[in-house]
């Protein structure tokens, strides 16, 4: 859409065309439950590297889907870290690492792939080169890989291992 000025030029009723400042990206953050920390979707936004052509409100669908799984994954965990005694995850007392708690990292971590993966999933060109010379199933990071990590994330956080080992 195009605005018009009037440049106040005595001589000259023709207004003046002017180009509007791009339209900048405004991501409300997410409000949490107060025991686990909000979700800021500027922050997300830069750290998945997801495109500005991705909109407030397909990133914040998918970091609230995001939020619903790992919330999920944690109900138990989070039920018995509240019966001890803490009124929240950055509560829980944990190594620091640049400022910030290892728990509040690691849940950020798997609210972050969840959300990418989700996003890689639905708009198969989030992760391809400006130029699109890139196949959708060859991008680095499938939707499948963020799960795991997000997994990972989750079960670092809950004291868990990794591995899943069963006997045939």
């Amino acid at each position: 859409m195009t605005s018009f000025v009037y440049t106040g030029d005595a001589t000259s009723d023709i207004a003046t065309s002017v180009v509007p400042p791009p339209a900048v990206t405004v991501d409300v953050p997410i409000v949490n439950d107060g025991w686990l920390p909000d979700i800021d979707l500027t922050t997300l936004r830069r750290e998945i590297r997801v495109r500005e052509s991705v909109t407030p409100e397909r990133l914040r669908a998918a970091a609230l889907g995001a939020a619903i799984t790992v919330g999920n994954d944690l109900i138990a965990w989070q039920a018995a870290r509240t019966a001890e005694g803490h009124p929240s995850l950055a509560a829980i007392p944990a190594p620091m690492l640049d400022g910030r708690s290892r728990n509040v990292i690691l849940y950020a971590r798997a609210i972050a792939c969840f959300a990418k993966a989700e996003l890689v999933e639905r708009y198969r060109d989030i992760d391809t080169t400006a130029g699109g010379d890139r196949k959708a199933d060859a991008l680095d990071q499938t939707p499948d890989d963020l799960r795991r990590d997000g997994r990972h994330a989750i079960r670092d956080l809950v004291g868990r291992g990794r591995t899943t080992v069963e006997l045939i």
